[in-house]
């Protein structure tokens, strides 16, 4: 009989993550040794990520910090939400932030390949999902700057961590200008604009709704007079509804985004919203 107290069962499975069988069967081929039962999960746990290689990663957290007029925004996916929501992949998340915070990085590319711990990235995130037992991805990042960058984050069940998240960024760090930046941010989080200006529409995209607007109004039968308003109000009618500062504001519907950062004297430089899967 293995030398071990359920103690010890308790405190690994707190260390790991592990399923009881898996550490009670760990210690037991350790002889109770702790450090070789932890060894032992994760040697079991990197033989079945090839086996979760292919399956879908869609659960998750998003998770951001601010420092020195830089926000980052992550978004980790897991496989269930029983995962998702457990300290260990949280740790595992926050942690991740952090490396990319002190590095810097705007691209999972180049958060992948810093180090942790002495190792990879990469390879720290693998051997920390062979012990969650689900296939984890480091799905996105994003990095924005400005005069003063807001960060929210929305959960949208309370027995999850946060699965929306926004940075929004203004040119001003005056107070009233922190205060409106916050007031973005919660605004962008449910409506979920695309594109910050107008300006960052593609091309391509205008010309499809100009078209669909005229397509639309011809079948209509609107007069051919009218057709030049009737297209520029429908497109117009896009942008308020994708460019962010388009937007009716959320918490005062006859202003815009706009105007509500105009009455703080600032201005949107940047934003990024994640939302978990999509």
């Amino acid at each position: 009989m293995a030398n071990y107290t359920a103690a010890d069962i308790k405190a690994l499975r707190e260390r790991t993550g592990a399923g009881m069988m898996d550490v009670k069967k760990a210690l037991d081929e350790a002889d109770g040794d702790v450090d070789k039962a932890i060894e032992a999960i994760r040697i079991k746990g990197l033989k079945g990520a090839a086996k979760r290689e292919g399956r879908s990663a869609a659960e998750g957290l998003i998770t951001a910090k601010v420092t020195d007029q830089a926000g980052y925004l992550l978004e980790v996916n897991a496989e269930t939400d029983f995962v998702a929501k457990s300290d260990k992949f949280v740790a595992l998340a926050e942690k991740v932030l952090d490396v990319a915070v002190a590095g810097g990085h705007s691209s999972v590319e180049t958060l992948l390949e810093d180090e942790v711990e002495g190792k990879k990235l990469s390879d720290y995130v693998t051997e920390e999902a062979a012990i969650l037992g689900e296939k984890v991805v480091v799905r996105r990042l994003a990095k924005i700057t400005g005069g003063y960058v807001d960060a929210y984050l929305h959960k949208t069940s309370k027995d999850l961590p946060a699965q929306v998240g926004v940075l929004f960024a203004a040119d001003s760090d005056s107070e009233d200008a922190k205060a409106a930046a916050h007031d973005v941010a919660v605004h962008a989080a449910a409506l979920s604009p695309t594109y910050l200006v107008r300006e960052e529409v593609p091309e391509e995209t205008v010309a499809d709704e100009r078209r669909i607007a005229e397509e639309t109004a011809r079948a209509e039968n609107k007069p051919e007079q009218a057709l030049p308003k009737i297209i520029e109000g429908r497109t117009n009618a896009y942008f308020k509804e994708h460019v962010l500062v388009d937007q009716p504001f959320a918490k005062d519907p006859k202003q815009t985004v706009s105007q509500i950062l105009d009455a703080a004297g600032a201005k949107a430089v940047g934003f990024a919203r994640f939302r978990v899967g999509s």
